[in-house]
């Protein structure tokens, strides 16, 4: 009973907290954001809330939040993961091809910004997130959960921050539930297998996705097929990653009958 208890008080905790600060932060980063002037196609500022969900829980355990910041693993398949990013903006866009033989594909040059700045600006906020969702909440709930059902917990609580995608239709909100589980999937599976600069890694993903929407989805108006088709897309380039990862299981399985 001890060692339940004391496993539940090291991920559930920290995990409180830094859900009860990254919710409301962002809510209060975004009521601030028209006074600053940013475009939110450049920088979010909602996207720091989980960045200062981190830094409240540092404050009350500042070992074990390095610890998690700075763990690592065996080198893995980096290059894939920034692939499957890649991937995902390339089937949903194969989609939106096959049904109506084009795609509303924007000029870089019509953003808010000069590219490169989006691009920077784009990292940057990606790793705001990222620092928060899959660097300190999912290794916390993965003492508990393991890693595919921390992973896919984290992704609904990831898709359910992004409040506004609920003012939208059922299914554009089914979409994007279903992409930010598939994703937070992909990617919790492959920190398994990942080293160092996780942050980087996780923040260059997410950059690359958010990029393909930007230029290739037209997404942010609300309109339910790209949104439909980016879910998808998701969850079939995850899938490759869930089937690698039950292949060593049954392998065990197999050996031990």
């Amino acid at each position: 009973m001890r060692n339940t208890r004391a496993t539940r008080t090291g991920w559930f905790g920290p995990a409180a907290l830094f859900l009860a600060v990254a919710f409301p932060a962002a809510g209060l980063l975004g009521a601030v954001q028209p006074l600053t002037g940013l475009p939110d196609e450049v920088l979010q500022l909602t996207q720091f809330g989980p960045a200062l969900g981190v830094a409240a829980v540092a404050l009350m355990r500042p070992s074990q939040v390095w610890g998690l910041l700075t763990a690592g693993g065996a080198r893995g398949p980096r290059g894939a993961l920034l692939l499957s990013a890649v991937a995902i903006t390339a089937l949903a866009v194969a989609g939106a091809l096959l049904l109506h033989g084009g795609v509303p594909v924007r000029h870089p040059g019509s953003l808010a910004a000069p590219f490169g700045v989006v691009v920077v600006a784009q990292f940057v906020g990606a790793c705001g997130e990222e620092i928060g969702w899959r660097c300190l909440l999912q290794p916390l709930l993965r003492t508990r959960f393991g890693p595919l059902g921390s992973s896919a917990a984290v992704g609904l609580l990831w898709g359910a921050w992004h409040v506004q995608v609920f003012a939208q239709a059922p299914a554009y909100a089914a979409g994007f539930l279903a992409a930010t589980v598939a994703m937070s999937v992909l990617l919790g599976l492959a920190w398994e297998r990942i080293g160092a600069h996780r942050l980087l890694l996780a923040g260059g993903f997410h950059t690359l996705v958010n990029l393909g929407m930007l230029l290739f989805l037209d997404e942010e108006s609300g309109a339910v097929e790209p949104m439909l088709l980016f879910g998808a897309a998701s969850v079939l380039v995850a899938l490759p990653w869930v089937l690698a990862d039950r292949r060593p299981a049954r392998a065990d399985r197999l050996a031990t009958t």
